[in-house]
């Protein structure tokens, strides 16, 4: 794009004053991985021949590494397409932004790039592939929360679930103390301390967050024990949920999984947000136990792709093949 000049920034004190409405490219989140172990953000900014920023696009490189099995790699995560100004052409800029990531992740020897949560399914299609990525598909579900009541849209199966559950004693609560940010922690290292794919940051990540006015932690308690929790952010009007964790195999007949889930979509309503988006609902297998749960609160399945860089050319090229449409 003529004129148009991208910079990377590493620094948080270095950032230009942007315009900013998504959390999840915002400087503040910018902010939140740099005070973390284990992340380092990249934020590109886009300039025009007049030096006003029309876009910018935040990646975060995750180090992972255990002893047993012993493997130590790095990955970048992108939430989004990033931000523009109006009126320029989002399809160009995006384009630049990510030829530049794309090389500069490179570089840093990341072994995958993986973008999720694009706007439209399609956006940027020919960009990604022209830097080489490959899509798969994914799912995604929206629950509206501005044309009916939740409760009118909840199963009956789920209704009766949460009368008993707190009839029970169960309860959920929005979490006020580092000490139990502590325990949401704990509760959601557990919880996905055997799933490979799934990456949790460190507790000093999510004290971060939970400092921001855009984000709010649930736990779900059952006799002073915490069975349940989530994290949700909000965002330009809207809720997300992004990490819910719960020991329902522990404690099967209280549902901590249904109440957590079913206080966050309240919270998101009362406080008058459009939508709640689940944001890691998973492979749209014909069967999914996750996706057919969270459907049951009487949301909408939405198709989406992911976008994967492996920076291992051959396999990059295995998987383009492998994925190809």
């Amino acid at each position: 794009m003529e004129g148009l000049i991208v910079k990377i920034y590493t620094k948080s004190s270095e950032l230009p004053q942007m315009e900013e409405h998504n959390f999840f490219q915002s400087s503040e989140l910018f902010r939140v991985a740099e005070e973390s172990s284990g992340n380092t953000p990249l934020m590109a900014v886009a300039f025009n021949e007049n030096g006003a920023i029309i876009g910018h696009l935040l990646a975060t490189v995750r180090r992972r590494g255990s002893w047993l099995p012993p493997y130590l790699y790095t990955h970048a995560r992108i939430y989004s397409e990033g931000e523009y100004a109006e009126g320029v052409n989002k399809q160009q800029v995006f384009a630049e932004l990510l030829s530049h990531i794309t090389r500069r992740l490179k570089r840093k020897m990341c072994l995958y790039i993986e973008f999720s949560d694009i706007s439209k399914k399609m956006f940027g299609y020919k960009h990604f592939r022209a830097n080489g990525y490959f899509p798969i598909h994914w799912q995604e579900i929206h629950n509206s929360l501005h044309s009916r009541a939740p409760i009118e849209r909840l199963s009956k199966k789920n209704i009766k679930r949460i009368q008993k559950a707190k009839a029970a004693g169960v309860e959920t609560h929005e979490v006020t103390t580092k000490e139990e940010v502590h325990q949401f922690y704990q509760l959601l290292h557990g919880f996905y301390r055997m799933k490979l794919r799934r990456y949790i940051s460190s507790e000093q990540h999510f004290s971060r967050i939970y400092e921001s006015d855009n984000a709010r932690i649930f736990l779900t308690t059952y006799k002073n024990k915490v069975i349940g929790g989530c994290l949700c952010i909000y965002s330009n009007g809207n809720a997300y949920l992004w990490y819910l964790a719960s020991k329902r195999k522990s404690y099967p007949k209280l549902h901590p999984n249904t109440m957590t889930v079913w206080h966050a979509i309240q919270y998101a309503y009362e406080h008058n947000y459009a939508h709640i988006f689940f944001m890691d609902v998973g492979l749209p297998w014909k069967r999914n136990p996750f996706r057919n749960f969270i459907l049951s609160f009487g949301g909408k399945p939405v198709s989406s792709y992911r976008w994967f860089r492996f920076n291992i050319g051959w396999i990059n090229r295995i998987l383009k093949w492998i994925y190809k449409e």
